[in-house]
């Protein structure tokens, strides 16, 4: 998959090679000498992209730059990239979310695979937080009223029990519930219940479950 590269070096002979390299695969590139000069120019995030961010840098090194970059709420994934094996450092920066960790020199091989498996993750995960967003604003297009529906239906109370809870009539529920299912844009109930898991409504819901 072809996508966008950031490489983040204060080698320019390095910035230099990798970026044709990574060119002639298809690719598109931007290169910073620095960590500073990366968060300067955050990278866009709207198409599939990844960085290739060296370990050690004068200033701010690798991964303090990707301590930074998470503070900003980046989701881009990071390969890192070390001038010599360092497994403390490689652990610290898988755990910290690293996608993966290079050696110099860097195989053409190894350096396209991940970049390309980088590359895919992101736009995995743009797809969901794509999904995320329009669940969150069908969610906010509730009224109040239907909100207090929607949470209860979710529980799995019926018609009738979602009623009581809210001392309105089994009708008034009934219509309430279909204007949710029309905002939501599901037909079942196994669909509403889907769509409240993916934004962490259920779990909230089910803590706060009233006796039926």
């Amino acid at each position: 998959m072809r996508g966008f590269v950031h490489i983040v070096d204060d080698d320019a002979s390095f910035r230099t090679a990798i970026g044709r390299r990574l060119k002639r695969a298809g690719h598109e590139v931007a290169t910073y000498a620095s960590g500073q000069h990366l968060l300067e120019r955050l990278p866009n995030e709207s198409v599939p992209s990844c960085i290739l961010l060296d370990v050690q840098m004068p200033g701010l090194g690798g991964p303090a730059v990707q301590s930074r970059l998470s503070e900003l709420g980046s989701t881009l994934p990071i390969i890192f990239v070390a001038g010599h094996p360092d497994i403390p450092a490689t652990v610290r920066a898988i755990k910290a979310g690293a996608d993966n960790f290079l050696t110099k020199p860097v195989s053409p091989d190894d350096l396209l695979e991940a970049i390309e498996l980088a590359i895919m993750r992101h736009e995995t995960r743009r797809g969901l937080k794509s999904r995320l967003d329009m669940v969150c604003a069908r969610v906010s297009a509730l009224t109040p009223r239907e909100r207090e529906v929607f949470e209860l239906v979710i529980r799995g109370l019926i018609n009738k029990q979602v009623a009581r809870a809210l001392g309105c009539t089994e009708r008034t529920i009934k219509a309430h519930r279909q204007r949710v299912m029309e905002k939501m844009q599901v037909r079942t109930l196994a669909e509403l219940v889907s769509l409240a898991e993916q934004v962490g409504l259920l779990g909230d819901a089910s803590a706060n479950r009233p006796a039926a």
